[in-house]
């Protein structure tokens, strides 16, 4: 995730874990940083007026003011088992950091016996996950330019093991027979090409704004497929 979207869960963790607190170091690795970098978040969540403190001493860490936490909502365990579930089996995919927030500030708001019991639920889900994950640094630039409609530059591995440079302008994100494709214009090729996420030998997002293409000029879908806000 981006620091923006860290910051934000991290604020969250700090409010789930109540007068616990959290180290540095525990959440360094929650959020897969470092420690050096947590600190420099929790700088900035102070400048930014969110109450909370380092707690000196043995067992100390960061707290944050009983004020600011947040009321239970009405999330049953179930649901949030389910999320969970949804988000576990979708683990190193697009858009799993993002996945991962939103499960962090559903248990946040949670009442503890409600979270207890959703943590028995998740202890009896299993997934096997054999499908390899695509390159984090190339999935996280793929994420942004699709959101923020930018143009991505991307070192592509083709079918033939032949590498070009593409310039594309993200159009959506598509996954069908096992593969997650980025589907775009291609300005090498100008036309709209589909582009397997696990032959992006490396992506990076440029500055430049995208070309507004609508979804429905990259083709039609196959039949079973649904957009993800279709549920």
């Amino acid at each position: 995730m981006n620091r923006t979207d860290r910051l934000y869960a991290l604020r969250e963790e700090l409010r789930r874990a109540g007068s616990a607190g959290r180290t540095a170091e525990r959440l360094a690795e929650v959020f897969g940083v470092s420690a050096r970098t947590i600190k420099r978040d929790v700088s900035t969540l102070q400048h930014g007026g969110f109450p909370v403190w380092a707690r000196p001493g043995p067992g100390g860490g960061y707290v944050v003011d009983k004020a600011a936490t947040l009321p239970p909502v009405n999330f049953t365990a179930a649901e949030v088992a389910g999320l969970a579930a949804a988000v576990a089996a979708h683990r190193g995919q697009p858009f799993d950091g993002y996945a991962r927030a939103a499960l962090v500030k559903a248990l946040s708001v949670m009442d503890t016996p409600a979270r207890e019991r959703a943590t028995v639920t998740n202890d009896r889900v299993w997934i096997d996950h054999t499908e390899p994950a695509s390159d984090a640094r190339s999935r996280r630039a793929v994420e942004r330019a699709l959101h923020e409609q930018r143009v991505l530059v991307v070192n592509y591995r083709d079918r033939h093991n032949r590498q070009t440079e593409r310039r594309i302008d993200p159009v959506a994100l598509a996954r069908t027979a096992g593969q997650w494709y980025l589907v775009g214009y291609c300005r090498s090729r100008e036309a709209i090409r589909w582009f397997r996420l696990d032959r992006m030998m490396a992506a990076r997002l440029t500055t430049e704004p995208s070309a507004s293409i609508a979804v429905d000029d990259i083709g039609t879908p196959p039949a079973t497929a649904q957009a993800i806000a279709a549920f």
